[in-house]
C-alpha cells in the first residue's frame, strides 16, 4: 500500500463536482484525509469562473496507471470531454500528485506532479495536509516549501464547503 495524494479542481457546479468526487474516492478507497477546500481564480486562463481546489490523501495498492484510469473515468462520468482546450472550464481535474516516494515516469504519469512546486492551489493544501511529509524530489517539507512559495499572483482563499454531512471546510 501506497499513500496516494491528488489534487481536485471544479469550475463548473463545483459543490456538486467535488462532493461526488470524494464520495467515489471513500467508495473506491475508503478512508480519506482532506484538505480545507480553496477558491481561486483560474490560473493560465483568459477568462473563466473560479475554481474550487484540494487535495485528498488516501492509501492504495493499485499501479499507478490503474490510478490514473480511474482518474479519467471519473472525470469523464463528470462530463470531462476528451477534446476539451487545456485552459478551459472544468467539471472535475483530478490529478495524481504522489504516490508513495515514487519519481520519474510510471505508466505514462510523472511523479510528483510537477504542479506541487508551481501553483499554491496544490501546494498550500498540501502543506496543510501533510506539512511534515518530504517532496519526493526536493526533500523539502510542504511546510517548508509553502513558506518559501511566493504566491503573490496565485491568490487563494479557504471556502466553507460539507460533505457527508459534515463541515470539512471552514471560510
Amino acid at each position: 500500500m501506497a499513500t496516494v495524494s491528488v489534487s481536485i479542481g471544479s469550475n463548473i457546479d463545483r459543490d456538486h463536482h467535488v462532493r461526488t468526487c470524494l464520495d467515489a474516492l471513500a467508495a473506491s478507497f475508503g478512508e480519506l484525509a482532506i484538505s480545507r477546500v480553496f477558491e481561486s481564480e483560474p490560473v493560465g486562463f483568459e477568462d473563466g469562473r473560479n475554481f474550487y481546489n484540494l487535495v485528498v490523501v488516501f492509501e492504495c495498492g493499485w499501479p499507478v496507471g490503474e490510478l490514473q484510469a480511474w482518474c479519467k473515468r471519473l472525470e469523464f462520468a463528470n462530463g470531462r470531454r476528451k477534446d476539451s482546450p487545456k485552459f478551459s472550464p472544468r467539471t472535475l481535474d483530478i490529478d495524481l500528485l504522489t504516490v508513495g516516494e515514487l519519481t520519474g515516469m510510471h505508466d505514462g504519469v510523472e511523479l510528483p506532479r510537477d504542479e506541487i512546486l508551481h501553483h499554491a492551489f496544490v501546494l498550500q493544501p498540501m502543506a496543510e495536509l501533510l506539512p511534515k511529509a518530504r517532496h519526493p524530489l526536493t526533500g523539502d517539507t510542504y511546510a517548508d516549501l509553502w513558506a518559501a512559495f511566493d504566491a503573490t499572483d496565485q491568490i487563494l482563499w479557504p471556502v466553507a464547503f460539507r460533505w457527508s454531512g459534515k463541515l470539512i471546510s471552514r471560510a
